[in-house]
């Protein structure tokens, strides 16, 4: 069908103070959106900042950007997807025609809109995955999710695994390289799969015994504190970050991408960078690249990595809040069942 039928749908809204239940309506999609009916959202550790306080957000509004679906209405033929398509989906909704989209930074669109970040008393209402539907306007990048693959596996495709696709990229070629994760979370857990997938000697550095542990099931080794070729940091810990740096060695590469809060300022000392030929760059987000490469390495690694085991059996929607709280050691994602 192109449109559906005005309705009622349930979304829980975070009011600043904590989680409400609200009825929305469903609206009439605009040529080239999307409904789609979540399924499994997981908990991004963005969510939890909002929560906690520690980053500011739209208030009130529908949190949620790492989810799985149904597509139950298209807005018209030239809807990005079709109607009973098992789908992920894009946190950044770029207009496409500003310089920095042209430029090939379309996360960084000059007027992005972002899935699970926008106020729930603007035009968009249903922007967030925790809810029973979301709207998905023209331009949201999507990619079809095979039915073989558990919810569990895929959910996370749309924010952690297609970040960690876009530090990759940033690493550069990581064959035959050293190359050290800090933070073991979802992200550096993910990372340490994908960079050992390409051939390189992975270590991991977390605070957490545990999630170390954990992490050489899905290809680290042990670290030992030496030189690495690159570093990816996925922690945001100044500290952490000034460590890496001072590890990285001659013509290394340091790759931030866990800094997306306010954070005591590293110090970079020019000369050895310009000595050492080392580059520090940063990635925030991901491009419609990136979200495809996550669902295809996730397909590929399915039976040689236990991904499901990362993320928690799936509470209701109206226990939402009961999740939006830091996860023990062993399990890296909590969910959601709208």
């Amino acid at each position: 069908m192109d449109q559906i039928t005005v309705g009622l749908t349930q979304a829980a809204v975070w009011t600043g103070s904590g989680i409400e239940m609200w009825d929305i309506g469903i609206p009439a999609l605009e040529p080239g959106g999307l409904l789609v009916r979540v399924d499994l959202a997981t908990v991004c550790g963005s969510d939890l900042h909002t929560v906690s306080g520690r980053r500011h957000g739209a208030c009130p509004s529908v949190l949620g950007h790492e989810a799985v679906g149904r597509v139950v209405a298209v807005g018209d033929a030239t809807s990005a997807a079709e109607v009973g398509d098992r789908i992920v989906w894009s946190v950044t909704v770029p207009c496409g025609r500003c310089p920095r989209c042209a430029s090939g930074f379309t996360a960084k669109c000059s007027s992005v809109r972002k899935v699970g970040h926008e106020s729930a008393e603007s035009a968009w209402v249903l922007s967030g995955s925790y809810a029973r539907h979301i709207v998905l306007p023209r331009g949201t990048a999507v990619a079809r999710i095979p039915d073989t693959m558990p919810d569990a596996v895929a959910a996370p495709a749309a924010c952690a695994t297609a970040t960690v696709m876009a530090a990759l990229d940033a690493a550069g070629v990581v064959d035959g390289r050293r190359v050290l994760i800090v933070g073991a979370g979802m992200l550096g857990v993910t990372a340490a799969a994908a960079a050992s997938e390409r051939g390189a000697a992975v270590s991991v550095l977390d605070r957490d015994p545990e999630r170390q542990r954990q992490a050489r099931v899905f290809g680290a080794a042990e670290d030992d504190g030496g030189r690495t070729d690159v570093a990816i940091d996925f922690s945001g810990s100044p500290s952490a970050v000034q460590a890496a740096l001072g590890r990285l060695d001659i013509g290394g590469r340091l790759v931030l991408a866990g800094s997306v809060a306010p954070g005591a300022p590293i110090a970079v000392d020019p000369e050895a960078v310009v000595r050492n030929w080392l580059t520090i760059t940063g990635i925030h987000n991901y491009e419609p690249r990136h979200l495809h490469r996550a669902v295809a390495f996730l397909h590929d690694t399915d039976a040689k990595y236990p991904w499901e085991t990362l993320v928690e059996a799936p509470v209701p929607l109206a226990e939402l809040a009961s999740v939006l709280r830091p996860t023990p050691s062993g399990i890296l994602r909590s969910s959601v069942a709208p």
